[in-house]
């Protein structure tokens, strides 16, 4: 039996510490609503608190520490968040029949990351005390950054993708630390993999590929129970993740059609009216070029019937996906304006603040922001930056999985590569999936990939140096 070590102990000591500063003493601190609350309120059987206020209070200006409970499945979003929040609305209920406290959801969240960075420093310290304390304070002071914790009081899904990405990682790395990895563990990895995979459609890739990674775990173990679970775990996460996709409400799929294609293959093209006729669409439709779904006032209303069977009917995602194949400029054009956004991790116009507080509308909390600010202001915000970055983490990565000789290290390795793999698919989805409408925001993910990447190069710089040092002391005596 391991014992528990004394680098992921003061981790979780010290992030409870952070987490209590920021989400539970004054002033409160959480993420305003942009009107994304309103889909999993209705299916959890919450609402808005006071009921009368005015929509300049309710939405992008002030957080909500309260809800007022109200009927279930009022309207019905498929994603794990709800879980979670049925989970806190339970307990929130027994703490308080009368108004549902948010701070509830935020403490199992905050939960769930504790048990995230005690699993990943205690599992990755590769016995050295020094590369064990530097992953418990890169840990804490990324992933701990208000501009992620912060979401944790709200009703967003952000937090889901997050936390479960740093506990499937961390599980698949106590997985293959283990000589003889028990099957309740690999349990927990798969459920792991189905919060995060299930947290948005956008995440539906990333299950897939951790498919992939659940039928390399088979090789970890010879007995024949192990390989089936391995196997029916991982065929049983790919078909759930291709059943969130095809199962998503048409509404849903037609928000985002219309946000891919006319705030993104329309916005700012050179040719409307030839884009267009390539994509065999009217060209009446051109006048809604640079719109999004949202905002009123455009020339055709979003849910006017005729834009049914002229454009719904007409076009799909993958038509999307081709058109940016036949003109990998344009798609490039959106990559850029994609980087140019992707390093800042929370909503800028989102405030931070209940109006009680008296502050002003809109105004945020930079309370232990050292990370997102650093982020925001200093790290370059280009595509080529991004793939330099991943160009070398690669090179890396591939050079240290052919250098390695037990099965179970090159497991790790592509654990780790996976990673890179996640951060892809959460810079591309929203560029064919949603086109540029709050691109920053849906660029969560990639931007939690990339923390990772950075906290899995300087902790593999400093193993190596150390690695050295020790081979260097034994050589000379």
């Amino acid at each position: 039996m391991r014992r528990t070590g004394l680098a992921e102990v003061l981790a979780v000591i010290a992030g409870m510490v952070i987490l209590v500063y920021i989400l539970f003493t004054k002033p409160f601190v959480g993420v305003a609503d942009n009107g994304d609350f309103l889909r999993v309120m209705g299916s959890i059987g919450l609402n808005y608190y006071p009921a009368d206020e005015p929509a300049s209070d309710r939405f992008f200006t002030y957080a909500h520490s309260h809800f007022n409970y109200d009927y279930f499945f009022r309207g019905f979003y498929v994603s794990t968040q709800i879980i979670l929040v049925a989970v806190a609305r339970l307990v929130g209920y027994v703490l308080n029949s009368s108004l549902f406290d948010i701070r509830v959801l935020g403490a199992i969240f905050g939960l769930l990351l504790l048990a995230a960075t005690f699993i990943l420093v205690r599992y990755n310290q590769y016995r050295s005390r020094i590369v064990g304390f530097l992953l418990a304070v890169l840990l804490l002071f990324v992933f701990f950054d208000i501009g992620y914790v912060a979401y944790f009081n709200s009703l967003f899904g952000e937090p889901v993708s997050m936390l479960f990405m740093l506990l499937s990682l961390g599980f698949g790395l106590w997985l293959v630390n283990e000589e003889k990895p028990s099957r309740k563990l690999l349990w927990m990895f798969f459920i792991s993999v189905f919060f995060l995979s299930c947290a948005k459609i956008q995440n539906v890739p990333v299950g897939i590929l951790f498919a992939l990674i659940g039928l390399r775990l088979m090789s970890l173990h010879y007995d024949l129970k192990w390989r089936k679970t391995a196997l029916w775990l991982s065929v049983s996460i790919f078909v759930i993740s291709v059943v969130m996709y095809v199962a998503a409400p048409k509404d849903l799929k037609n928000i985002n059609l219309y946000q891919t294609f006319f705030f993104g293959i329309l916005n700012g093209s050179p040719d409307v009216k030839g884009d267009l006729e390539e994509l065999g669409l009217p060209e009446r439709l051109s006048v809604l070029a640079g719109t999004n779904y949202f905002e009123g006032g455009t020339a055709i209303k979003q849910d006017d019937p005729s834009l049914q069977a002229d454009f719904y009917d007409r076009v799909s995602h993958k038509d999307v996906l081709f058109f940016y194949l036949k003109h990998p400029s344009r798609l490039i054009d959106k990559m850029e304006f994609a980087a140019n956004n992707s390093m800042t991790i929370r909503p800028y116009y989102l405030g931070s603040y209940v109006k009680e507080e008296g502050k002003p509308a809109g105004a945020l909390s930079f309370a232990y922001s050292t990370w997102s600010e650093f982020k925001k202001a200093h790290m370059p915000h280009s595509l080529l930056f991004i793939v330099l970055f991943y160009a070398v983490y690669y090179a890396v990565a591939l050079v240290e999985y052919f250098r390695a000789r037990a099965n179970s290290t090159r497991i790790r390795i592509e654990l780790l590569m996976v990673i890179g793999l996640v951060g892809i698919v959460g810079f591309m989805i929203p560029i064919l999936g949603d086109g540029q409408a709050d691109i920053g925001k849906h660029l969560f993910l990639f931007d939690v990939s990339f923390d990772m990447m950075a906290i899995v190069s300087v902790v593999w710089l400093v193993y190596r140096i150390v690695h050295l040092s020790i081979f260097r002391r034994r050589s000379y005596y």
